[in-house]
């Protein structure tokens, strides 16, 4: 089986896009193998950006490692020794709507659109709540995607199927 490299955007890559991340490397690995190895950037990152400690929070009360986890400029991406994707994901409506890097080979692109936790004002327990709230609804269609046949993500349909599980269907 091969592993489909996924890329998930969003501006600063300090929360969404890094719960992405997480969440399927740890849905990813099942008994035919790992079938997704994720990765997530940010378009404009700023200087010393570091993932969101609210959703690394979140991130482990579920179970899932964070040890790895880092905010990076999507430029890192871009690069020849960079792994090659075979799907990007923006997570965000500001990403969404940037000009993204030439990424080789023609992945497939779709937007999966979420609100900000990380822009909940309010007590902690409210802003932890939103970003519980965030990774359960990455978690549903992301397991969408996990639970796809094989041919659903082979590379000719693979375009098709990410933007039908923007809409909650596949």
């Amino acid at each position: 089986m091969t592993t489909l490299n996924v890329l998930f955007l969003c501006t600063h890559n300090s929360a969404r896009s890094i719960l992405s991340e997480a969440l399927l490397n740890h849905m990813a690995t099942g008994a035919s193998g790992t079938r997704f190895k994720a990765f997530s950037a940010g378009s404009s990152p700023r200087e010393n950006q570091q993932p969101n400690p609210l959703g690394l929070q979140v991130l482990k009360s579920a179970g899932i490692d964070t040890s790895y986890l880092s905010s990076k400029s999507w430029d890192e991406f871009a690069k020849p020794d960079a792994p090659h994707m075979d799907l990007v994901i923006t997570v965000c409506d500001n990403a969404a709507g940037e000009v993204c890097p030439y990424w080789p080979g023609q992945p497939a692109t779709a937007h999966w659109g979420y609100a900000d936790p990380s822009a909940v004002e309010g007590s902690d327990e409210d802003r932890l709540v939103a970003f519980r709230n965030t990774l359960y609804m990455i978690q549903k269609r992301l397991q969408l995607l996990v639970d796809l046949p094989a041919d659903k993500l082979q590379k000719t349909m693979l375009q098709h199927t990410a933007r039908e599980l923007s809409q909650g269907h596949a």
